[in-house]
């Protein structure tokens, strides 16, 4: 898979792509992620990629002028299955969002700055919107690599156990069961004897009963 994230300030998310999990799937082939500094399509000596807004308001706004430049570079080179904008006004992004988008091939990533981005990008170069919750950041370089993240760790070979994936909170609408690990018992707190039965069968029905228990406790709009 690659990912093509354009931003004003790309520096800000190579920490997420130079650890674990990520830097191991990239250094194996399995994802490719470039981070592409928008000020690199400006025009002019200020290389300026923001301006104020018509009619008024607080607040800068990203132009089109180089944003379309960037994304018509990189379409013209590769065919990219979503051109996605992190925005607080997307679709909550969800696990299932995030399996979906693990299936394709390439994926451009916009990360929105100041106020935002002219309308005209939404409307013309835009295929999804994506947002990571209810609330503003300072720009789209964090949401982007949450919803990185996401998405490469369930690339087949990614994870060393496959199946690990398919126990992860949200997936089949249901939180992770309680996890334990040694000893097995720490200051008289002890882990549930079934999991230290080794009955494979009965373990995975207790940890089913556990996750549905924790789903109604902690989340129940998720069963509903």
């Amino acid at each position: 898979m690659r990912i093509d994230i354009i931003s004003v300030v790309p520096e800000l998310m190579t920490s997420a792509f130079s650890h674990s999990i990520l830097k191991r799937a990239i250094a194996a082939g399995l994802a490719e992620v470039n981070l592409i500094n928008l000020r690199d399509y400006a025009t002019g000596k200020q290389k300026q990629v923001d301006d104020y807004a018509f009619g008024g308001g607080a607040g800068m706004v990203m132009m089109i002028e180089p944003i379309a430049a960037c994304i018509n570079d990189l379409k013209s080179k590769t065919h990219y299955d979503e051109v996605i904008y992190m925005s607080p006004d997307g679709e909550r992004l969800t696990q299932k969002i995030s399996n979906q988008l693990s299936m394709l091939k390439n994926l451009i990533i916009l990360c929105g700055h100041y106020k935002g981005v002219d309308e005209r990008v939404r409307e013309h170069f835009i295929t999804r919107e994506i947002s990571i919750g209810d609330y503003v950041l300072s720009g789209g370089e964090l949401a982007a690599s949450v919803l990185s993240d996401s998405i490469i760790r369930l690339i087949p070979g990614v994870l060393n156990d496959e199946t690990s994936a398919l126990s992860d909170s949200f997936q089949d609408n249901l939180l992770a069961p309680p996890v334990y690990t040694r000893p097995a018992e720490y200051q008289g707190w002890a882990v549930p004897e079934i999991l230290l039965s080794g009955h494979s069968k009965k373990i995975e029905q207790w940890r089913h009963e556990q996750s549905v228990l924790r789903t109604k406790q902690r989340r129940p709009d998720l069963l509903a």
